[in-house]
């Protein structure tokens, strides 16, 4: 991240007239217009974000249903990651050319009819293809999303509240998936983790009919297939080169091939952003050092959170003999402190002292947490060993949430909302798809270390490994944590949030 934000920004943005290319914006809804809005939106950014871990839950039984092998399972998980993770800019661009509404419509639409295909999945094709759509629809939805939040909610006091019920769902929709995937899972059928998006889609398209309003699309030039391209073919190579380092290591062709692949195309996309009439990422987007700081903290925290859902599951399983119920509630006060500290913080601080000094201090709090975590032991109990560390965590995360996805579209005139928002789902992306490698890769390593000299078959030993490797993922996580708190410190600017530069006149403070 170019840390010279202010010269760059400030010559980007007075090179062309202030009013220049800008729509009108409509009249706002009324006041229980907009916090129904608010309602429609998180309801579809809830499925998004629970489909995440929901799918994780049922894999084991998928599996055994359709009976396919491990090395094929990563692909239910890859395929959504994929295209979820490349066409996340297409989908916020599309949005802002085409109306936010419309493409919140198709992707709620697309993503129900897609999980529905899953969920019907006979073998394994079936399902993976079910799982690419839902990504590809998930990256219409998800950007559409919080910019139409961002374009509805104007006022700074009203901003923040809306953010930080938004942060809290984003924040905790992994845990309710975990929970709800459980549940699905042992009293209904895996069928059913896919099937639930049906019922969710269908109140959130109604809501979303009667509540949401868009302004008119903004005039605009052609979309940008060269930078479109160059973005697809990078993220694919990153996120797939990533998924193949947790299977066939770092040094693996199939690893190390599509990541450089990935590298050089997104540098080819930047070269093509600062050339084009109308580019795909405008350049301006994430210059300005509060929506940068936002993009970064929330990649560098994305990567820890994985240490969290992931191996602190595998810790509830295989150590506490936990049911998929049982784990999913054993987060549940983690998901209490998330949703606390995210309304807070978003309601009454951030739109007072600005994200500087919250999003430094949720980070390090969170790793506090992480590192509370790192004394578990085989005899440790839930109560004593898991729960403090969870909700510390969660207290974290919600300071962490709110005031990024609120910076990440700050100050951003209205016809780049969606592109905007889009690079927060896009960096969340990617930094759980590198936390996934880089955690699932160390983890092995710790494991395979302290097996070394002793008897593989002992089950004490195999106990053993495993926790050490889930104290190597704790410290690991703590650090991205620290890091992050850091990159946050020195990115963010001290103060409020910038104003809507679109907002009426009577709307601005």
């Amino acid at each position: 991240m170019n840390l010279n934000f202010r010269k760059v920004t400030m010559s980007t943005l007075t090179d062309r007239p202030r009013g220049a290319g800008r729509e009108a914006p409509v009249a706002a809804p009324s006041d229980g217009g907009r916090w129904w809005a608010l309602v429609v939106l998180a309801l579809a950014q809830l499925m998004v974000v629970l489909d995440a871990t929901i799918v994780n839950i049922a894999l084991p039984t998928a599996q055994a249903d359709l009976a396919f092998s491990d090395a094929d399972r990563q692909w239910v998980v890859t395929g959504y990651a994929l295209a979820f993770g490349s066409l996340l800019l297409l989908g916020g661009r599309l949005s802002d050319f085409f109306g936010r509404k419309r493409m919140f419509l198709i992707g709620l639409i697309g993503f129900a009819l897609a999980s529905a295909l899953g969920g019907a999945a006979n073998g394994l094709e079936m399902l993976i293809v079910a799982r690419a759509l839902q990504g590809a629809f998930g990256a219409a939805l998800a950007p559409a999303a919080l910019s139409l939040l961002s374009t509805t909610f104007t006022q700074a006091a009203e901003r923040g509240k809306a953010f930080g019920i938004f942060g809290a769902i984003s924040g905790a929709g992994g845990g309710i998936g975990l929970l709800l995937g459980g549940v699905l899972t042992e009293y209904v059928s895996w069928r059913w983790c896919l099937y639930v998006n049906l019922v969710i889609a269908a109140i959130a398209v109604v809501g979303a009919i009667v509540k949401l309003r868009d302004e008119p699309a903004a005039p605009h030039g052609k979309i940008d297939i060269p930078g479109t391209v160059a973005a697809v073919v990078g993220l694919v190579g990153l996120v797939y080169g990533l998924g193949q380092a947790e299977t066939d290591g770092w040094t693996a062709g199939w690893t190390l091939g599509p990541i450089a692949v990935g590298v050089v195309a997104l540098i080819v996309f930047v070269l093509i952003e600062l050339r084009v009439e109308h580019p795909l990422l405008p350049l301006r987007v994430v210059l300005d050092r509060n929506r940068g700081g936002s993009y970064a903290s929330i990649a560098i925290a994305g990567a820890g959170m994985f240490g969290i859902f992931l191996f602190l599951t595998y810790y509830l399983v295989a150590i506490l003999g936990f049911t998929p119920v049982k784990t999913g509630l054993a987060f549940l006060p983690m998901l209490g402190s998330v949703m606390l500290t995210a309304t807070t913080a978003g309601s009454m601080l951030t739109p007072k002292v600005g994200p500087r000094p919250l999003v430094p201090l949720g980070a390090l709090i969170a790793a506090g947490g992480m590192l509370f975590l790192t004394r578990l032991q085989l005899d440790s109990t839930y109560a004593g060993g898991v729960l403090p560390g969870l909700i510390i965590i969660g207290l974290g995360l919600g300071l962490v949430f709110a005031p990024t996805q609120n910076a990440a579209t700050s100050g951003v005139e209205h016809r780049d909302a969606g592109v905007a928002s889009a690079m927060i789902n896009t960096v969340q992306q990617i930094g759980g798809s590198i936390g996934t490698a880089l955690l699932s890769s160390f983890a092995a390593s710790a494991a395979g270390d302290y097996l070394k000299g002793k008897d593989p078959a002992s089950k004490l030993a195999q106990a053993q490994a495993a926790l050490e490797s889930y104290h190597t993922v704790f410290w690991w996580s703590t650090g991205f944590f620290v890091l992050a708190a850091v990159v946050a410190a020195v990115l963010f600017r001290t103060g409020p949030l910038d104003n809507d530069p679109d907002a009426p006149p009577a709307m601005a403070h």
